[in-house]
């Protein structure tokens, strides 16, 4: 098991934000249209793409199921169908149910936002299906709060810029972001954004260094 080493100072982690940055400009994301199609993207992101979630989400919203209770009334397989493009529909289906069963009891995410973040992310992990990285996109992008989301593209920049070792656990690398830097919801989405902009362009699995404009001040470059 990994030990918590994640440490990293305020200069370094706003020097990669400010250069990817300056490198990308400002993204616009989450993309959606209500804080409750934020948390469906959410579920629906989970091993897939973001192309697929989009004609997920696009099929959602053709058949009016873009809202609460129309999903809650929709029949299972209905879901499943409605979601096909997204991947492993069925088990998605499921944790989309069960999200939704769990924003009805607490009185939808209009409640939820009036909740303190030390008993809604419990809550949120309490649901299944909802792990961590799942429970902060929808504490980010659709509650306003300041947690900052670890992804396998945050993890993977963060290893090659020797900021961290990058076997870390998901939530030792969530409190070394927040306790690094301040608790600005604004930054934490452009941060997130960033890194996702910048694995898909340059530092994806196999990393394209030569188009990378972070390349000249990345330690992998030299190994």
């Amino acid at each position: 098991m990994a030990t918590e080493a994640f440490r990293p100072t305020a200069e370094s982690l706003l020097s990669l934000y400010r250069r990817l940055l300056r490198l990308h400009g400002p993204q616009q994301w989450w993309p959606a249209d209500t804080p409750f199609e934020v948390a469906v993207g959410a579920v629906l992101t989970q091993n897939t793409n973001w192309s697929n979630v989009e004609r997920a989400i696009a099929r959602l919203r053709e058949a009016g199921a873009l809202d609460l209770q129309t999903m809650l009334a929709l029949p299972r397989a209905r879901l499943a169908e409605l979601i096909r493009p997204s991947g492993y529909f069925n088990i998605k289906a499921d944790r989309l149910r069960e999200l939704c069963r769990f924003l009805r009891r607490e009185g939808g995410l209009e409640a939820l936002a009036e909740r303190p973040l030390e008993t809604l992310r419990p809550a949120l992990l309490g649901v299944r299906g909802i792990g961590p990285e799942t429970a902060d996109d929808i504490l980010l992008y659709a509650l306003d709060r300041p947690v900052f989301v670890i992804d396998v593209y945050t993890r993977r920049l963060l290893a090659r810029h020797r900021l961290a070792r990058g076997d870390e656990d998901y939530e030792t690398l969530r409190r070394g972001f927040e306790r690094a830097l301040p608790p600005d919801v604004a930054m934490f989405r452009q941060y997130h954004a960033l890194i996702v902009e910048h694995a898909k362009q340059a530092c994806r699995k196999r990393p394209l260094c030569e188009q990378c404009g972070l390349a000249r001040d990345c330690p992998r470059r030299a190994d």
